[in-house]
């Protein structure tokens, strides 16, 4: 049937800030809609609390809500917008959970809003673990055994968590151990765990209640070591249904399928597994009622006996639809946002073929590798083992002939200075002279390392089997160095239970290894093409053969071994695609040559490098830049190349430039891109600067080659951090840095910290987020940073800069055409310096800064931009102390800042950086005041603490959040409020707040909150020093014990449900020992708590705020 006529207006409910579970797939899906449902001329109505995405671009949608998503919030924009229709099944579980709250308090029937998409008891059947087996049960499909335990509720309207529990030990003893817990209506298996004792079982069952808003949970027998899959199915109306893709984890079950290193299609089922497994999926969908989109459905296989059970499904668009649409080239949420509005399969194109109906199920003649991106080294005590609870900040895609191409693509994509399998140093190996080489058996390698003697040979096997049964990021090199010291496939498989035709293929790369090895690189083309096939690059064959990378590669150019590239057809070439959408591989000539589907066209290009995988430090505020040089490129009249290889985001969709490869970002792979682009056409430039570090550090090596880079030159950018020559021109300039030095030895590094004084701070150079950087007091922790944090050399110099304690830290973004400059807009940060910048809540325009310090800040802008001949962003970080302002780093590049700088100031600042980069003015564009906008922007950021257990939650140098949110509102606290809503950081309106702050933060500031929140009825709870200070400014209180003080202390009021909130600042060594333990209760009991004295005042002014009238809510489009 044609599209629905009755509805005119729709609205969709994004997924809110990135976190570990549910990161930017679902922006890609929201976008994806908001496009489809703009082309279908619908009047589009986002609501979304994430300003780093291009989702909430005021371009995507009609009226774009950067707002809180909650049910309170988004009532008021659909009072005010009135939409016919709500989609949420675009924004995970943050848009599913609060469309049924929305139902459920009945604003959806008072203005009439219909639910699309997805129907109240489809989502209600799929999600409540009860209704979901039921419905297996009706359908004679099988379930885990398992039990639901669900808490009741008390008189008060919370959930017993008490009795749940209880109810779940009684279940045990049906259930048995191990045990897989799964919480309902929960994304990324958050507060779900695999219990193998009964203490592990009732840890994860409590956690698991208190993850579930519905308070129930899934208790599963253990299907460890069975195998997984995942089905992506679309259906319509008129029951037509389609896998779109097959998935299978290359993990056994145990390891989170976000966790899992993944393939696609399944290559390890059978036709007639495959064909049973397609039937029971689409029958899962008809059942649950699921007829307007794209779901997900779980399955788990036990090898030994074929048993299929469901695990799950998801009612929505999925975390692997992105993956499922970029490896086929089939977008999933661009026609589940069709079908939402009334559209069958039949009735739709497909966007590659353009020949073929959208109901024709894709196939593909390649295999497509995912592998996670995790950031263990950022938390500190948090234990590097994959469970059923997603751990990972990102990941890779790599597209292939052969699983050992695509593996091996996937593992050079990682950003982790990986060129493939490379070797794994495991602790507690024998040293290399007692190793020895020796040929090996029929099932081993050809040739493995063994122990010299009997104690050797132990002291292998036993490290090796034990690093076998640990699922940690490297498990793959874990596997592969166990094949290199003789481990069989059997014994491997006995020890992880990794599937043998996963193991068969690892080894046949290994096997070709060892050849390479003993060999040295092939003299022949076919030798070396055979390699190449394999999935080696040129980075591992010199490794390999003790060359370097040039020297393989001018070794490869001469023998006529060059990549070819083929397009995603969706198809397997029964049909030419017509969309440039390509991967490399290599082939052996069929008929003379080989065929590359690369097709260069004559027009003007630009090359945009994307940011690689997704982690910590480099999140999707450089792929909003990446998508941003596309549109307004485009626009321009060049033709736009992507090349990414990222699944998760918008830069990859093919729609987004005019050509897509989806390539590691390695100079390899984006040489062998460039050379067919330069066959044809005009290459007018590369743009490095937008992708964060990933790309810049192919900057130099590109322009080696004589390849163009436009914007600012590599050379600018590597003095601004190359440590010697940027002070250099900070003296030239008249500017000031604190107090610094750069180390080289470990002894330089100790008579540095003699002459700079305690506290400094101390980082390697040329990282991302502020990686191993620390905050030193004393001489013992230096002694320690040298010896555990980093090793000290002349590669890897270290910097030591004073610590400017109690400085504020503003950032300000600038665009410059080398000529003029325009400052963006100026941030000042709510945490003090020493909180990582990226870590820290900060507000545009300053909250408090003098106006004659912003004048400075913008001369001082200026004076460096132009310094560093600047074509385009550029970010700079200063601090003010007592009003002195000290320069602490410039980055001539994108900064993660641009996005909430535009969204902020209403202006596209990353299109006018690509088209200054291009060649056009300044002077060209309309520019807008960030100091005139009438309103503050606040961005706060949103950290992973809960996943990682254990570690402490205090703020630093080195940056630790997933993601951000931004409130807006005519007064700087209101705009503080809605951050915190959009973080999920609940304010109180009553009860006792904790306060211990430290002496430094003993200032009226201080005083003044604690004044307010007395003042709105709230009781003070202070340790001694704390309770004197207030005292003798008229503000009373009651005395707690601290931690060490003795019993009932603060943790044990704050364990007992008495504490509110907490407001605690700490320095030194000692005293933040002292408090971790009220910092992890607080994380725990979800208690609001603030560890710096800006933020503790600024939630004070937004309680306060809040008395202040009802909270108003404004587009983008309004303001």
């Amino acid at each position: 049937m044609p599209k629905r006529t009755d509805i005119s207006s729709i609205m969709i409910i994004g997924a809110g800030p990135i976190i570990i579970g549910q990161a930017c797939e679902f922006d890609y899906s929201g976008a994806q809609a908001c496009k489809a449902l703009k082309e279908e001329g619908y009047r589009v109505i986002l609501v979304n609390s994430n300003p780093a995405t291009i989702m909430t671009d005021p371009d995507m949608a009609d009226a774009t809500y950067i707002e809180p998503i909650t049910p309170e919030v988004v009532a008021k924009i659909i009072e005010k917008e009135r939409p016919d229709a709500l989609l949420p099944t675009m924004g995970g579980q943050t848009g599913l959970n609060t469309a049924l709250a929305l139902a459920d308090l009945g604003v959806l029937d008072k203005f009439n809003v219909e639910l699309i998409g997805a129907k109240r008891e489809a989502i209600e059947m799929a999600e409540d673990r009860k209704l979901f087996r039921e419905a297996m049960d009706r359908l004679g499909i099988e379930n885990p055994k398992a039990t639901i335990i669900a808490a009741p509720k008390k008189d008060n309207g919370k959930y017993d968590i008490a009795a749940g529990l209880a109810e779940a030990m009684d279940a045990l003893e049906d259930i048995g151990l191990p045990a897989i817990i799964r919480p309902a209506f929960t994304l990324g298996g958050t507060g779900g765990g695999v219990a193998y004792n009964r203490d592990d079982y009732e840890l994860i069952c409590r956690s698991g209640l208190e993850a579930s808003p519905m308070a129930q949970i899934l208790v599963d027998e253990s299907l460890l070591g069975w195998k997984e899959y995942e089905m992506e199915v679309v259906r319509d109306t008129a029951d037509n249904a389609i896998i779109v893709c097959s998935i299978e984890n290359v993990d056994p079950m145990g390891v989170h399928t976000g966790d899992s290193v993944t393939v696609a299609p399944a290559l390890t089922l059978t036709d007639k597994e495959y064909q049973l497994m397609r039937t029971h999926s689409i029958n899962v969908l008809r059942e649950i009622g699921v007829e307007t989109g794209g779901s997900n459905v779980q399955w788990a296989v036990n090898p030994v006996d074929g048993r299929m059970v469901v695990i799950e499904m998801n009612p929505r668009v999925s975390r692997s639809s992105a993956l499922a649409s970029k490896a086929t080239g089939f977008p999933i949420a661009k026609i589940a946002a069709k079908l939402a509005v009334g559209y069958t399969l039949d009735e739709l194109d497909n966007d590659i073929t353009k020949v073929t109906p959208a109901s024709f199920e894709p196939t593909i003649d390649y295999v497509v590798t995912k592998i996670p991106r995790f950031a263990f080294e950022k938390f500190p005590g948090a234990v590097p083992e994959l469970t059923t609870a997603m751990k990972s900040v990102g990941e890779v895609m790599a597209i292939g002939r052969t699983f050992h191409e695509s593996m091996q693509k996937a593992l050079a994509s990682m950003e982790t200075g990986l060129s493939g399998f490379d070797e794994i140093d495991l602790p507690d190996m024998p040293t290399p002279a007692q190793i020895i080489e020796a040929d090996g058996k029929a099932d081993t390698l050809s040739r493995i390392f063994l122990g010299v003697d009997a104690a050797a040979q132990q002291m292998i096997d036993k490290t090796i089997t034990r690093e076998l049964a640990r699922a940690t990021p490297d498990r793959l090199r874990v596997i592969a160095q166990a094949m290199r010291f003789g481990f069989t496939d059997e014994e491997i498989k006995e020890i992880n239970s990794f599937d043998p035709w996963f193991l068969a293929r690892i080894r046949e790369i290994l096997e070709a290894e060892a050849g390479v090895r003993k060999e040295g690189l092939p003299v022949t083309e076919a030798g070396l093409r055979k390699l190449k096939m394999l999935g080696f690059t040129d980075a591992r064959l010199a490794a390999l053969t003790g060359r370097d990378e040039a020297n393989v590669r001018r070794a490869r150019r001469n023998l006529g071994v060059n990549a070819v590239f083929k397009r995603i057809d969706t198809c397997a070439a029964e049909f030419e695609a017509q969309t440039p959408y390509m991967y490399s591989t290599y082939e052996s000539p069929m008929m003379g040559e080989v065929e590359c589907e690369a097709r260069p066209s004559d027009r003007k290009k630009v090359v945009i490098l994307g940011g690689g995988p997704n982690r910590i430090g480099q999140g999707i505020e450089f792929d909003y830049c990446c998508c941003h040089a596309c549109y307004s490129l485009t626009e321009q009249g060049y033709e736009t190349i992507m090349i990414n290889c990222n699944p998760e985001t918008v830069s990859t969709d093919y729609d987004t430039s005019d050509r897509l490869y989806f390539e590691p970002l390695t100079f390899e792979h984006v040489m062998e891109i460039l050379r067919v682009e330069q066959d044809n056409g005009t290459l007018h430039g590369v743009i490095v600067q937008f992708g964060g570090q990933t790309p810049l550090k192919l900057a130099n090596a590109l322009e080696a080659e004589g390849i163009p880079i436009l914007g600012t030159t590599p050379d600018a950018i590597d003095l601004a951090e190359d440590r010697e020559r940027f002070q250099d021109l900070v003296t030239r300039l008249g500017l000031k840095q604190p107090h610094n030095g750069i180390a080289s030895t470990d002894a330089q590094a100790l008579a540095i910290a003699e002459d700079i004084g305690f506290p400094l701070v101390i980082r390697p150079s040329y990282v991302l987020g502020g990686r191993a950087m620390e905050i030193v007091r004393d001489m013992d922790q230096l002694n320690r940073y040298i010896s555990s944090a980093v090793v000290v050399s002349g590669d890897s110099p270290v910097l030591l800069d004073h610590y400017l304690s109690g400085a504020t830290e503003i950032d300000v973004d600038a665009l410059c055409d080398g000529t003029e400059v325009h400052v963006a807009g100026i941030m000042q940060h709510i945490e003090e310096a020493g909180v990582h910048s990226g870590d820290s809540a900060c507000s545009l325009p300053p909250y408090s800064l003098k106006p004659e310090i912003i004048e400075e800040l913008k001369v001082q802008t200026k004076a460096l931009a132009l310094a560093l001949n600047v074509v385009g962003l550029m970010n700079i970080q200063f601090a003010v102390k007592d009003d002195e302002i000290f320069l602490i780093e410039v980055n001539p590049r994108a900064s993660r800042t641009v996005p909430f700088v535009a969204k902020a100031v209403n202006s596209p600042i990353a299109s006018i950086a690509a088209r200054l980069m291009a060649g056009e003015k300044l002077s060209d564009f309309t520019l807008v005041d960030p100091s005139k906008t009438g309103r503050f922007a606040v961005k706060e950021a949103v950290l992973p603490f809960a996943r990682f257990p254990g570690v402490d939650t205090i703020l630093g140098p080195e940056m630790r959040s997933t993601g951000e949110v931004m409130g807006t509102d005519a007064t700087f606290a209101r705009a503080f409020l809605k951050a915190q809503m959009g973080a999920g950081t609940d304010l109180p309106s009553e009860g006792k707040v904790f306060m211990s702050v430290k002496n430094y933060d003993k200032k009226p500031k201080m005083v003044e909150a604690a004044q307010t929140l007395v003042e709105h009825g709230f009781e003070i709870i202070a340790t001694r020093g704390t309770a004197k200070f207030l005292h003798e400014n008229g503000v009373a209180s009651t005395v707690v014990n601290k931690v060490y003080e003795g019993r009932p202390n603060i943790v044990d009021m704050m364990k007992n449900g008495e504490i509110a909130l907490v407001l605690n600042t700490t320095e030194g060594t000692q005293a933040i020992d002292d408090s971790r333990e009220i910092r992890k209760v607080a994380l725990y009991d979800k208690i609001p708590y603030f560890t710096t004295a800006a933020a503790s005042h600024a939630a004070a002014m937004a309680i306060k705020s809040r008395t202040e009238g009802e909270i108003e809510v404004c587009s983008l489009q309004d303001m």
